[in-house]
């Protein structure tokens, strides 16, 4: 029997929210909109269902429940295979489908789901309310519209839609949301169980489902124990073969063992696969841990290339891009520029984070700190947070709290990054 899900105890947190996860019972940073719920597509892959749609659509070029239904499959290759281009696709499709049937709900759900993906956080918001105004009682708006006001900072609002779509609609969709808000409000635990009710609901389809194991494993990786996040990420490989996500996410584990050679196998694997910016990046940090300073600097100059396709594309790459340049010392003047607009565009704890984290590094450790205490504003339990707010308190000159941040770190996940792990041991004796 499914359970309706709301958030536990986020009233003490969030005062001014009617619903927030309060009842029975969802990284790095906490988890983040980069890589989206699965969508299920009934009886075919996405691939299959972009050549079934495309040959439709030759037939019948006026159809538009076929450009809206495209759309969404492009929407899912992009997701599937790292390619950017499909985004491309997918708002085409989608605002052929408008055109043809102004104020169509899959179509506008759809444009949503797509500004999500490219991280044009306010334009979601602004489509899935509109797919709301369309339709008041189908829960898929209010997933489009959670998620838009999460990465806008509007936390209260966010966990309504989210309370809302559970008892609309309970299934994989909601309780990974659920799970998530928990994760946010620093209800780990509670944010465990959702996502297991997750993997119970995403059984019936390959891919879902070793989200849904990656998601959990993350969640356990978040709390220093690698032994069930392995289970989870290996999970999901038995459900899902080359799932890139879970390749990497054991490359980071291997990592944090101190088995470096295995998870360059592991991530260049990834990268082969979906050479997403994160996948890269982090490829190029192992090389540089083994000393392979040549090959680090090869991906760190493919990461730029593949943030210019994806803006090319569409997708907005200020506040990730701001981190991967502040992390490795890129351009910190402009660096900070650049979180600073995104930060203003993307409100969240995770844009005030980036922010404080650029600020200090360029040597403002006083404003740094102000941003720091928003980003922790929620109480989310959160290993590099907890580290940069440390790195914080040192730039201010107050050793005794950047110990304690430090620590706080450590106890949380001895492993938590690659680069700044061992930072935060130096810094917590």
């Amino acid at each position: 029997m499914r359970r309706r899900l709301t958030f536990l105890g986020a009233a003490a947190v969030l005062a001014a929210a009617a619903l927030l996860l309060g009842g029975a019972v969802r990284g790095g940073g906490a988890r983040q909109a980069q890589a989206a719920v699965p969508a299920v597509l009934p009886g075919a892959s996405a691939a299959q269902r972009v050549a079934e749609l495309q040959a439709r659509l030759h037939y019948n070029p006026t159809d538009p429940a076929a450009w809206g239904q495209l759309g969404i499959a492009y929407e899912q290759r992009a997701r599937e295979t790292g390619d950017s281009t499909y985004y491309s696709k997918a708002g085409g499709s989608l605002e052929r489908a408008i055109r043809l049937r102004p104020h169509d709900l899959v179509a506008t759900s759809g444009l949503g789901s797509l500004a999500l993906s490219r991280h044009r956080f306010g334009l979601a918001l602004r489509l899935g309310r509109e797919a709301h105004r369309l339709a008041p009682r189908t829960a898929g708006p209010y997933a489009v519209v959670g998620d838009a006001l999460v990465e806008l900072g509007r936390y209260g609002a966010a966990f309504h839609a989210f309370d809302t779509l559970a008892a609309l609609k309970p299934g994989l969709t909601s309780y990974a949301r659920v799970s998530y808000g928990r994760e946010l409000l620093g209800n780990t635990s509670g944010a465990i169980q959702a996502m297991r009710l997750a993997v119970d609901a995403a059984t019936a389809e390959p891919e879902p489902s070793a989200w849904t194991h990656w998601q959990l494993g993350k969640l356990y990786w978040s709390t220093g124990d690698a032994a069930a996040a392995e289970r989870e990420y290996r999970a999901a490989l038995a459900v899902f073969p080359g799932y890139v996500y879970a390749l990497d996410a054991l490359a980071q584990a291997d990592a944090g063992r101190g088995r470096l050679r295995d998870a360059i196998a592991l991530e260049t694997r990834a990268v082969a696969r979906m050479p997403l910016p994160q996948f890269v990046g982090f490829l190029g940090d192992l090389y540089a841990e083994t000393g392979q300073t040549a090959s680090a600097e090869r991906q760190y100059g493919l990461v730029d290339v593949i943030r210019r396709l994806l803006v090319a594309n569409g997708v907005k790459t200020d506040l990730e891009t701001a981190l991967f340049r502040v992390d490795h010392g890129i351009r910190l003047r402009q660096s900070l520029a650049l979180a600073r607009l995104a930060q203003q565009e993307r409100p969240s704890i995770d844009g005030d984070d980036v922010l404080a984290w650029a600020l200090a590094r360029n040597g403002r450790c006083r404003e740094a700190l102000g941003y720091s205490r928003l980003a922790l504003r929620l109480g989310t339990e959160d290993a590099l947070k907890f580290f940069h707010r440390g790195a914080i308190e040192r730039c201010v000159g107050d050793r005794p709290a950047a110990r304690t941040w430090f620590r706080r770190a450590l106890r949380l996940n001895p492993s938590f990054s690659l680069l700044w792990a061992p930072v935060a041991r130096r810094g917590a004796r």
